[in-house]
């Protein structure tokens, strides 16, 4: 059955772009230009997520966000802000204030958003089904974006909470650097390819879950990380 997704956007072109792109890739898409108006068909619709810009007549993206997420009846639909003007560090930290589930900065290509879509609703229907992912020692509660390692909480940063993720779903499968630079950081790989960044962010998880679990954070040279 295919995934129903609700686009907010009053840019009429980006919007018919994204909707074809998004049905054209199985999903069945609603769509307003308006944020007060999007606060009623989510209530009524039920969409399994929800895209919005941030500039929008009516409610804006944070306050849609916001609102969204403070409703018992629409607080477990994943929320995905895009954005051409608040492109900002301190911008994508109050999307990320109001409960968005990740940010994107236009431009972006159209197979990140599609990779990041798919990830926030996997993490939340793995919630929806009791699905706190339990794995050597590790227990990662996905809709609380919450982790402990041996009974205790772990605190992790919204991207390393993202990686370890990635790698417990994917568990025992190599991933490619250039594959999480684009469904964990959303990049477009033809603008940026900096290795560093990952390898960064996994030594920073080995410290933080300790050395036994660091050693199950597998380096394959040449090719990327696996979780063993």
């Amino acid at each position: 059955m295919s995934k129903k997704i609700l686009l907010v956007d009053d840019d009429r072109k980006m919007l018919e772009v994204m909707r074809r792109y998004l049905e054209n890739h199985d999903y069945t898409v609603i769509f307003t230009d308006n944020g007060s108006e999007a606060l009623i068909i989510a209530r009524d619709s039920r969409p399994d997520a929800v895209i919005t810009d941030v500039a929008l007549p009516g409610l804006d993206g944070f306050s849609l966000c916001k609102a969204l997420k403070g409703s018992p009846e629409t607080a477990a639909i994943p929320v995905i802000i895009i954005s051409g003007d608040r492109t900002e560090d301190e911008d994508v930290v109050e999307g990320y204030g109001r409960g968005a589930d990740d940010y994107l900065t236009k431009p972006f290509a159209f197979p990140v958003l599609a990779a990041k879509l798919n990830a926030v609703m996997r993490r939340y229907e793995a919630a929806g089904a009791g699905g706190r992912i339990k794995e050597q020692g590790v227990e990662l509660d996905p809709g609380a974006r919450a982790v402990k390692v041996a009974g205790k909480p772990v605190q992790l940063t919204r991207k390393e909470f993202d990686l370890l993720t990635l790698l417990l779903e994917k568990k025992g499968r190599v991933l490619g650097v250039p594959y999480i630079l684009e469904t964990v950081w959303g990049y477009d790989l033809a603008n940026y390819d900096n290795p560093h960044t990952v390898e960064t962010h996994v030594s920073s998880l080995r410290k933080k879950l300790g050395t036994k679990l660091a050693g199950r954070i597998a380096s394959v040279t040449g090719h990327g990380y696996k979780f063993e």
